[in-house]
């Protein structure tokens, strides 16, 4: 924490470095004056204050380190992120090693991602690559540590206030864990009161196609398991079964995990449990240990059946309705360039639904996860990769980057979920040795792995990491809500209003692939506009020196032109 007087100094530090480069007629945001030709970008990093470097130093906006459940999120899936031992699978001490790329534990510096909260793939002991059928609760698998690795993973994030969230499976279990292994036991006994009733097993139905599937040598008897035979369905009204959950959850809180991704909260509702009541139930005695837990939830359900879920108190529900390249996604807009109106009315609408449902709801946005195909193979070039994340991730709600996304690693099949787990690139000259499982194809980005795009001022990678910095210094864009969407007459141009607190951002997105646009900010939308930051996703160009830069954003005298594939973030000077 600085001390007071330090604090005061830099402020008056900052006074004078504005007042200086004002005279010089250089123009910072942070002194409310926006001209063209001057602009300085807005979001540098602000480590500079102390070095006292006028011209490179911005405008003074300090960076805010989230203390609360919003956060911009980036999904590991374990096995295939960085291999610690050599094993050819990649381990919790492999992610470890590489958190100072995640984050570096300063948020004023620009050399990490400045991610701020982490979601892992299934970690424990299971019995496929997957690890969505879980064996034991309390451990993790072996191929990926111990529980001591786990546990320095919390404190290394915890230095850098990173959230580590865990892929909880509530849903199923797996058909070799030894409860269900007894409950098959006790049943062909015909004892249907011990471990049997922790599962949906039942002595009929109409037909195995309703997701039911014959106990091995119990003719008659069957269990629920939507999905495989090897994954079995807890019975979720079952006090027993409840009492269990509550004791897995609180090992892990106790251990330091601050959030739960649950899996396949759809099936949660079956014929015997009332999903949103047994949601409700959750998350009121996870909080009940720790009221600061966030939990997410995975469902594939329309929106409709996504807002009557949020009406159990849960904090989040990933929007896959705007994920992938559905037509109302963002990378649907960003690819024909024509959409972003109509998205960002979709967007508008669907926001206030949940929040009509839950106040207190998060809004969970994506691109791509571990279930749907690289969205770099729907966006064949880098600027429409840079619009789409700079559409879904500056709306209101938590940004979930699934890893490599910010690489654009694709897949090399886009039908095979497999083949969406590829191996992180993290040098492109020296490729991984992972196979998690075997024979998976290693991809590898047009632009090069982390090494190389880093040392690429244009890269995606960089891109991203601006995005994150201007909402690191612009709280109110993830915290605040989308109270109005603005209509400037183009299909091409998405434009919304977000408030928060006594703060209103208008934030408008070009999506075109073509054509610049010149809009008029007159009063009535925003009082003295400035510009608070901006992002330029279409190719550089050269200049008349031949050096190359990129399109500028300009407003002079109420008079914005954006050029194609742009995103500017207004307030009121």
């Amino acid at each position: 924490m600085r001390r007071k007087g330090e604090r005061y100094m830099k402020k008056f530090i900052l006074s004078l470095i504005c007042i200086i480069i004002t005279s010089m007629t250089a123009v910072l945001p942070g002194c409310n004056m926006s001209k063209a030709k001057d602009y300085i970008d807005g979001i540098k990093a602000k480590d500079y204050i102390d070095g006292i470097k006028a011209k490179d130093y911005i405008d003074g906006i300090d960076v805010l380190i989230s203390d609360d459940n919003y956060r911009n999120v980036y999904q590991i899936w374990v096995g295939s992120f960085c291999d610690s031992n050599d094993d050819k699978i990649g381990d919790i001490q492999g992610i470890i090693s590489k958190l100072d790329y995640l984050n570096d534990g300063d948020p004023n510096t620009d050399t990490d991602l400045g991610v701020d909260a982490i979601w892992l793939s299934p970690i424990m002991p299971s019995p496929s690559y997957h690890k969505y059928n879980v064996t034991d609760y309390y451990n993790i698998d072996p191929e990926f540590g111990t529980l001591k690795d786990f546990d320095s993973l919390i404190k290394e994030c915890k230095k850098r206030g990173v959230k580590v969230i865990i892929d909880l499976i509530l849903n199923h279990i797996s058909s070799e864990h030894p409860w269900f292994k007894k409950a098959c036991e006790e049943v062909k006994q015909g004892n249907f009161e011990g471990y049997a009733k922790y599962f949906e097993i039942v002595k009929s139905v109409k037909s195995p196609g309703e997701g039911y599937r014959e106990i091995s040598g119990a003719e008659g008897i069957w269990y629920e398991g939507n999905f495989t035979y090897e994954m079995p369905e807890w019975n979720l009204n079952e006090a027993k079964t409840r009492e269990e959950f509550i004791k897995i959850s609180k090992f892990w809180m106790d251990r330091g995990a601050g959030g739960f991704r649950l899996d396949a909260i759809k099936y949660f509702t079956n014929n015997n449990t009332d999903g949103i009541k047994f949601l409700k139930w959750y998350c009121d005695a996870c909080r009940e240990i720790n009221n600061d837990i966030y939990i997410v939830g995975e469902n594939w359900d329309d929106n409709s059946a996504i807002y009557d879920v949020y009406r159990s108190g849960i904090d989040s529900q990933f929007a896959f309705r705007f994920s992938g390249s559905a037509d109302s996604s963002f990378a649907f807009a960003a690819n024909v360039g024509t959409a972003a109106r109509s998205v960002f009315n979709k967007i508008k609408s669907y926001c206030d639904s949940v929040k009509t449902n839950n106040p207190n709801a998060i809004d969970a946005w994506f691109l791509e996860n571990h279930d749907i195909p690289r969205i770099s193979n729907y966006l064949k070039d880098i600027q429409k990769a840079k619009m789409a994340a700079a559409m879904y991730m500056l709306v209101p709600g938590n940004a979930f980057i699934y890893y490599g996304q910010e690489l654009g690693i694709t897949a090399a099949d886009v039908k095979d979920d497999i083949s969406f787990r590829t191996p992180m690139i993290w040098d492109s000259d020296h490729l991984p040795e992972i196979h998690h499982p075997p024979g998976l194809p290693v991809t590898v980005p047009k632009r090069g792995g982390v090494k190389q795009q880093e040392e690429d001022q244009y890269s995606l990678l960089n891109f991203y990491k601006r995005i994150i910095k201007i909402k690191m210094q612009n709280p109110g864009i993830a915290r605040g809500e989308i109270t109005e969407t603005v209509d400037f007459d183009d299909v091409a141009v998405g434009a919304y209003y977000i408030d928060h607190d006594d703060e209103r951002l208008l934030i408008i997105h070009n999506t075109s692939l073509t054509e610049g646009k010149t809009l008029t900010i007159a009063e009535d939308i925003l009082k003295d506009p400035v510009i608070r930051a901006d992002l330029v996703a279409s190719n550089p160009e050269k200049d008349s020196k031949d050096n190359l830069v990129l399109p500028q954003i300009t407003l002079e005298d109420n008079i914005l032109y954006l050029p194609k594939q742009s995103s500017v973030i207004l307030k009121t000077g």
